[in-house]
């Protein structure tokens, strides 16, 4: 079940989809998987398929906060931007938070969706 609303915590190896209404949290969670490409010698495609799947993981979300550490937020961004254009207008913040809970991520993107709605002049859905 799609809800209107998510936050996603992520770094660059895991993340939380955190799909939230009033009423009910839907938690999904994404893992990357440990290989290196050896073209590359690096991690560059294992990430590049890891964000991809986040991305996935958002489908159908109308507003998505997205927070992390400033790496993981500055490389996804950048992620997004490039190879997923279709996902950027849903993505409506990022924000630099360092190990909350699942609890403190809903708080913080409760609030945070509060006041984007209220300063888009529209009615808070969740």
């Amino acid at each position: 079940m799609a809800l209107f609303h998510a936050v996603v915590h992520t770094d660059h190896q895991s993340a939380d989809v955190l799909q939230f209404d009033t009423d009910q949290v839907l938690v999904q969670k994404v893992k990357a998987h440990a290989h290196d490409t050896p073209q590359h010698h690096s991690g560059v495609r294992t990430e590049h398929e890891f964000f991809g799947t986040v991305c996935d993981a958002l489908a159908g979300i109308s507003e998505v906060l997205i927070t992390g550490n400033h790496t993981a937020l500055a490389d996804f961004r950048h992620y997004v931007e490039k190879h997923r254009p279709r996902v950027a207008p849903h993505i409506v913040g990022y924000e630099v938070v360092d190990h909350p809970s699942q609890n403190q991520l809903v708080a913080l993107a409760r609030k945070f969706f509060a006041n984007f709605n209220q300063m888009a002049g529209r009615p808070s859905t969740g």
